[in-house]
């Protein structure tokens, strides 16, 4: 018996795999892709197993976790559903992990046909490297305790945020869509700082590092963004010189509009 066990090596399936090899778990984890091939590189890079098919990993794991994106998802569910109830009926325990945008836990188990306990979790591309930001939502058939392991297992990946299904859609945007939205913010201060004459490895060594620098000093100091911000804008300074440039183009109503917009489209998705 596997702990994890993962159908799918997507970008965010990779990424968890990753999370749980740094975690200490790489031989807890059971991998299967729809590209072989992918799955074994993965597989040999951080001594995970390999499975032949999804419906073996839904036989040997704990943790079964769905990384398919969400048109795929009925599919995977109804292929290992008559291994799933063979197992309840056995008197197994099992939890469906569920890393898909939009899909609830009750649209989950209709997709499924069964009543299984169903773990909701929204990750995002830098658990790869223990900088992510993973929203957490159990359904109440998961024992706290279950919560809590598979929290453990995945611990390398970074944060982990216990949250109401009702706003895990409206979590995962500003969670897992920002990451995109902030390398375009790098790029265009990278952009400036070239254009001013500073080197292009440089100029994005600069920006993302003064990002990155940013952002933690926000987590840990636990001041509101506008403090410090205020905190570097000194009278008649460059700093202020550049916000007023900013609010001038408009950049917090656009940010603003890029999250309404991006959960108005995951709204849409559910639709589907």
């Amino acid at each position: 018996m596997y702990r994890l066990g993962f159908i799918g090596t997507g970008n965010m399936g990779t990424a968890m795999v990753q999370a749980a090899a740094n975690s200490g778990y790489a031989k807890e984890c059971f991998l299967t892709n729809r590209t072989r091939l992918k799955a074994e590189k993965l597989a040999q890079k951080y001594g995970c197993t390999m499975a032949n098919s999804n419906s073996e990993v839904a036989q040997q794991a704990y943790y079964i976790m769905l990384g398919v994106k969400p048109h795929l998802m009925a599919g995977v569910l109804q292929e290992i559903a008559p291994v799933l109830k063979q197992r309840q009926q056995a008197g197994e325990r099992f939890v469906l992990v569920s890393m898909a945008t939009a899909l609830t836990i009750e649209m989950l188990k209709d997709m499924v046909d069964g009543e299984y306990p169903v773990l909701r979790i929204m990750p995002n591309t830098p658990c790869a490297i223990g900088k992510g930001m993973v929203l957490v939502t159990p359904d109440s058939l998961v024992q706290p305790q279950e919560t809590e392991e598979l929290c453990c297992l995945l611990r390398a990946a970074g944060r982990f945020d216990p949250i109401e299904e009702d706003l895990m859609d409206a979590g995962s945007v500003i969670a897992g869509c920002t990451g995109a939205w902030a390398c375009m913010m790098m790029e265009g201060l990278a952009d400036g700082a070239v254009q001013t004459g500073i080197p292009r490895a440089k100029a994005i060594e600069y920006a993302a590092q003064a990002v990155m620098g940013a952002a933690a000093l926000v987590l840990e100091s636990e001041k509101h963004p506008g403090q410090l911000k205020d905190e570097v804008c000194s009278p008649a300074g460059s700093t202020i010189v550049g916000v007023h440039a900013f609010e001038r183009a408009g950049l917090r109503g656009a940010a603003m509009d890029a999250v309404t917009e991006a959960f108005a489209r995951t709204n849409q998705m559910k639709q589907k």
